[in-house]
């Protein structure tokens, strides 16, 4: 039983790696930084109006990010580590109808590639592959606008 419940967690966890040409530092600053974030975050043709972050470990952020049909999307967590330039990790979980939903736990990975910055997520452990399968493509598109963000 526990190598079955191990094998459906592992499909229930995303990972992904992007190189972008950014520095490492102007890509953390991408994460943690309110102006920096709200330029980025969300998938392509996302736009994000609203940003509360108390980055520190243990501190909250929420971002609000709205569609080109004016809906909105909630999402908020807590900090739960900061290795300046490294590495950083933070829970995540979506409001719907004012309740805060299933929570993941997203890990960002910082390495210097050349000039750029290699990028690696984790994210786990979804309830559904299909939510899983639904992040990849989300973080996929907002890595696209990340990129384009924190070139150098």
């Amino acid at each position: 039983m526990t190598e079955s419940a191990t094998i459906d967690a592992e499909a229930r966890t995303l990972r992904m790696t992007r190189d972008l040409s950014g520095s490492i530092k102007r890509v953390y600053e991408a994460f943690t930084s309110p102006k920096h974030l709200q330029r980025w975050w969300g998938p392509e043709g996302i736009e994000t109006p609203h940003v509360d972050m108390d980055v520190r470990v243990g501190g909250a952020w929420t971002t609000t990010m709205r569609g080109a049909d004016g809906a909105e999307f909630v999402v908020s967590g807590e900090y739960v580590e900061l290795k300046p330039h490294n590495r950083l990790s933070f829970t995540w979980g979506w409001t719907v109808d004012g309740e805060r939903g299933h929570s993941t736990l997203v890990e960002i990975d910082l390495e210097s590639v050349g000039e750029g910055t290699r990028l690696t997520l984790v994210q786990s452990v979804f309830e559904t592959r299909e939510d899983c399968e639904r992040h990849e493509q989300g973080w996929t598109s907002s890595f696209n606008c990340l990129a384009l963000a924190t070139r150098n």
